[in-house]
């Protein structure tokens, strides 16, 4: 694998950490700025839709540029968002600094996508894409953990402070490391008209949809887990990072099988992984009472909720492969939406009385509609194609 995908992979987990850091710090962040704790839980929705919105807004015009400058001076942007964020003496400026990180964020991923597409063969872009994407698997692992650990010793700044420098390490080994475009000077550039054209695809906005269908499950428990495993399964507080580490490694288990279902049959990888995850959103409603079943629940969930990414990855850019930087950089968008959407219809469940335990039963229902959403498009896709060869 070029050492060019090992610097993206170096990136992501900047950019990742940034997103993870805030969840750990939020007590001693509002305290220091005397604001409450749910407003200070506007910093986590606010990054959320900077990068659904600002993402796609700004890779519409990056997309002209060479994107390996364009991911370079992402980074740069990147770590001034994370000092400010470090030096922010109120409220207004560190949520400001959390928006200009979050377009980043969109923008980064978007990028960073098509350029993996041209540093590897075709067979090997579902490895190199399960590579790139767990740099943010291991900050999802260690970013929350890491900067809660520092906040809590340090200062609820000090972890800005080293993400920036990860981010500035990342632009350091990306300059050094990420071959210059092959495209020249006089190449014409995708208009926006043709990136949105591009849209039109099912591929495309299926694929969206069955993203968006994945993470409002994977986020209706993901975000109340911590309160189920404590109230349902049971656990003293102490043992419950390690079920959290379970799960981490079980993400990162998930983004190297999908990528390797992804070089091998994408779509049947796909569709298996969603009707299985639906499977165990339905036997976690009995294994969460369980702590040895639980555990080991939790990291199929775990496998199963990362190991569908590098697919649908995949077919979007292959889709919109006349301009793939907005369709890329629209899968941000498609997961954020989900993640906003889970934890919005997990938090409103509960304050309608339903219980903890059946929390998981969202999962089930959104992994069935994954499936027949990916079901369709890839019936779409192969009715498609036998029309093209009968017309030949």
């Amino acid at each position: 694998m070029p050492i060019a995908i090992y610097a993206l992979a170096l990136a992501a987990f900047a950019v990742g950490s940034a997103e993870f850091v805030i969840s750990g710090i939020l007590p001693p962040l509002a305290e220091d700025l005397a604001v409450t704790i749910p407003v200070a839980g506007l910093l986590v929705s606010a990054y959320a839709i900077g990068v659904a919105i600002g993402g796609p807004v700004l890779t519409v015009f990056t997309s002209r540029f060479s994107q390996r400058n364009v991911l370079i001076g992402l980074m740069i942007v990147f770590s001034i968002a994370q000092l400010l964020c470090a030096i922010a003496p109120g409220y207004g400026l560190l949520l400001a600094a959390r928006l200009l990180s979050a377009s980043a964020h969109g923008v980064f991923f978007g990028a960073g996508n098509v350029v993996v597409v041209g540093l590897v063969p075709p067979e090997r872009r579902g490895a190199a894409f399960s590579l790139f994407i767990s740099g943010i698997t291991v900050a999802n692992l260690l970013g929350l953990p890491g900067g809660s650990a520092i906040g809590l010793h340090f200062g609820w700044r000090v972890p800005f402070l080293a993400v920036a420098a990860l981010g500035a390490v990342a632009a350091i080994v990306l300059f050094l490391k990420l071959p210059r475009d092959k495209r020249q000077e006089g190449d014409r550039h995708a208009t926006f008209g043709e990136q949105v054209r591009e849209l039109r695809h099912q591929e495309v906005w299926l694929s969206y949809l069955t993203i968006t269908f994945v993470m409002i499950g994977a986020l209706a428990f993901g975000t109340f887990q911590v309160p189920i495993m404590l109230n349902v399964t049971r656990l003293h507080p102490d043992i419950i990072p390690i079920y959290l580490l379970v799960g981490g490694i079980g993400s990162m288990l998930g983004i190297y099988l999908g990528g390797r279902g992804t070089d091998w049959k994408p779509m049947p990888t796909l569709l298996t992984v969603l009707l299985l995850q639906a499977l165990l959103y339905f036997t976690m409603l009995f294994a969460m009472h369980d702590k040895v079943w639980m555990t080991v629940n939790l990291l199929g969930t775990s496998i199963l909720g990362f190991a569908f990414s590098t697919p649908l990855q995949a077919r979007v850019i292959a889709a919109a492969h006349s301009a793939p930087n907005l369709a890329s950089s629209l899968i941000s968008t498609a997961f954020n939406i989900g993640i906003a959407g889970g934890a919005f219809i997990g938090a409103m469940l509960l304050s309608a009385g339903v219980s903890y335990a059946d929390i998981p039963a969202v999962g089930v229902v959104t992994s069935l509609c994954a499936a027949g959403t990916a079901s369709l498009s890839w019936w779409l896709e192969r009715r498609g194609s036998i029309a093209a060869a009968t017309e030949a």
